[in-house]
């Protein structure tokens, strides 16, 4: 089984939608179950799901690990 990947808040990340690649940064990390547009979504501290915002469109979507691709981690202050 693949390992799973983890990402932290502000990781810039990428992923295949419909209507083809996508980006955008996480804003939110589940680790429980969550109600998300009208359905409830399966998160775990063992597989937990990401919010991620568009960075074009500014759409919310949420995600696994496996779904997602990192581009380019958080920038910290110095």
């Amino acid at each position: 089984m693949d390992r799973q990947r983890t990402f932290k808040l502000g990781d810039h990340v990428g992923w295949n939608s419909e209507a083809g690649q996508v980006s955008g940064h996480i804003i939110k990390i589940h680790v429980r179950d969550f109600d998300y547009k009208g359905h409830t979504h399966h998160a775990s501290p063992e597989r937990p799901q990401y919010e991620i915002r568009s960075d074009k469109t500014d759409h919310v979507a949420a995600h696994y690990g496996e779904a997602l691709t990192l581009i380019s981690e958080r920038k910290t202050a110095r």
